[in-house]
């Protein structure tokens, strides 16, 4: 199973550990959405510690899959839609603890949690532009602000901890063997306050949040699905798993 459940006390760890880039094909972003409205529903939890075993966080959705089939893009979406939700929507507090690279439908993850905390090696990007995709901008925004996320989106390059950091997009930077234990520390102090109250401060401050997180990203998902459907998206895609540059028209003129 690409995702492990490791509770103690009141502090439960969700890890994703599915190597070599904890990449998740569409099963895996329906198994992320069940595991974290399971963990909501249970009166015992008190908050949620989100991280990841081996060289990064997450590399985002499975594009091999997809070059395998790709018909899936939509349960993909769909998949991808129902993880960051619950995240976002997870009745207690969701500790996003971040190493080394993420991508992606990791942006979607570290996006819809409520605080990140960052090992010093980390990085952010959204490389979709260059997989004949969208997506996650809006939770790139709700990071690293508007002139950071386009500038990311429109040119695919990622940002280190530290930018992150100044941006105000993660709440800490630690060094990478400490990230963990960063991560549960938060948790422990926020387990401690009441249950009822910690509960009642998630919903309230979903509630007034300016931006309509699962409105927007349903509205970007529309443009990725067009796209993936264009023969430049294909182009892109191929090039990626050939490991190759892209050649798109503009630039064969």
């Amino acid at each position: 199973m690409p995702i492990e459940v490791r509770t103690d006390a009141a502090i439960t760890e969700v890890v994703l550990n599915h190597p070599p880039v904890n990449a998740l094909d569409s099963q895996g972003w329906f198994e992320l959405a069940e595991t974290l409205r399971r963990i909501s529903r249970d009166a015992a939890s008190r908050v949620v510690v989100l991280a990841a075993e081996g060289r990064g966080f997450c590399a985002g959705v499975d594009v091999k899959e997809l070059q395998r089939d790709g018909r899936l893009i939509t349960q993909v979406n769909r998949g991808c839609y129902e993880a960051f939700a619950a995240i976002y929507e997870c009745e207690v507090p969701v500790i996003a603890a971040v190493h080394g690279f993420c991508l992606g439908g990791g942006i979607g993850m570290a996006g819809a949690s409520d605080i990140v905390i960052a090992a010093d090696d980390a990085s952010f990007g959204l490389p979709e532009i260059d997989r004949g995709a969208l997506g996650a901008a809006t939770h790139l925004m709700r990071l690293f602000g508007m002139q950071k996320t386009r500038r990311m989106l429109y040119t695919g390059e990622p940002i280190s901890a530290a930018e992150a950091l100044r941006l105000g997009g993660v709440e800490e930077v630690v060094p990478r063997a400490e990230l963990r234990g960063a991560a549960r520390a938060l948790a422990a102090k926020i387990a401690s306050k009441s249950p009822k109250a910690v509960r009642l401060a998630k919903w309230s401050l979903n509630s007034i949040e300016l931006l309509d997180v699962k409105k927007s990203y349903r509205f970007e998902q529309g443009f990725t699905l067009e796209l993936y459907t264009s023969p430049e998206s294909q182009e892109a895609r191929d090039a990626f798993v050939e490991m190759r540059e892209a050649e798109f028209e503009a630039k064969k003129r």
